[in-house]
């Protein structure tokens, strides 16, 4: 391997249910939720530069380079730590925006764990957590690198393992702003806490019922009244297993015990409704888990 360069994947989430429990006095919400890690992914680019200088080297649409999270990402491990080197970073996405599956957290993370080995810096995984907290919510969990059980507005993690799944993951093609969903007036924002001992998963990588009502994902309501295209996905993908939205929406996904069977649901759903997406298989832990 060049030690000037690292080529990495930043993994997709599932949120395979997620409540809302409170809001807080820093207007953040209180959350429970379930990670899932899949093998659906970005890929970055990282290559040293000794002058300092941190850039990205190629476009990515809606995205200004300085709003970037991997460029946020690196100057701020560039700031805390006082490292001289830089890097250029080319980043290749797949992950759909907007779509829940937390591929702009995901990068930023990758381009924690990256550039903490690429510049020899040595930081501890809890330090790189701290640091891609105030980066955003979801970018902890993928520092922290296992599926997880998580509290919080998502920072406090405890490690939850899950079955081998694959899931149908569909890209309505509908974008959904976080902020217009957690702002919205119907918005349940008062879910029972749960504790991590109540969670059953089934084999398909589902949540189970609890208590008589199944685990659900709060916002889910609030996005197929605001986007009925994502409810018509979730529809859909209904008629093969137990489908639900992740995150703020707009992607929609169903576990299945067998890669052939996610592919033959998701060839039909594509030849009969013409829709978006991607059979991924669920990851027991991040790629890049073992990094630090």
């Amino acid at each position: 391997m060049n030690p000037a360069r690292l080529s990495c994947p930043a993994p997709a989430k599932l949120n395979l249910f997620l409540h809302v429990t409170g809001r807080r006095a820093d207007g953040y919400h209180s959350l429970q939720t379930l990670f899932r890690f899949i093998d659906l992914h970005d890929t970055l680019h990282f290559d040293l530069r000794a002058d300092g200088v941190v850039r990205r080297t190629n476009a990515v649409e809606g995205v200004e380079e300085d709003q970037d999270l991997c460029v946020r990402a690196a100057r701020l491990l560039q700031s805390e730590t006082g490292c001289r080197l830089g890097a250029d970073i080319g980043v290749e996405k797949r992950i759909p925006m907007g779509g829940g599956l937390g591929g702009g957290s995901s990068d930023a993370a990758t381009t924690l764990l990256a550039l903490n080995r690429l510049w020899s810096l040595g930081l501890s995984r809890e330090r790189l957590m701290r640091l891609g907290l105030q980066l955003g919510a979801d970018v902890p969990v993928f520092v922290f690198g296992e599926n997880a059980f998580a509290e919080g507005v998502g920072e406090k993690l405890q490690a939850f393992p899950l079955p081998a799944t694959w899931y149908v993951v569909l890209f309505p093609r509908v974008h959904v702003p976080t902020a217009k969903v957690f702002t919205h007036p119907e918005l349940t924002r008062d879910s029972v806490s749960i504790t991590m001992r109540a969670v059953s998963i089934g084999q398909l990588g589902n949540v189970a019922d609890l208590s008589g009502a199944r685990l659900r994902n709060d916002l889910q309501s609030v996005v197929c009244e605001l986007y009925p295209e994502v409810a018509r996905h979730i529809a859909l993908l209904g008629k093969y297993g137990a489908a639900a939205m992740t995150g703020s929406g707009a992607c929609v996904f169903a576990g299945f015990a067998a890669r052939d069977a996610a592919q033959v649901a998701l060839r039909e759903l594509q030849d009969l409704f013409e829709v978006r997406g991607a059979v991924a298989q669920g990851l027991m832990k991040h790629p890049l888990h073992d990094w630090v």
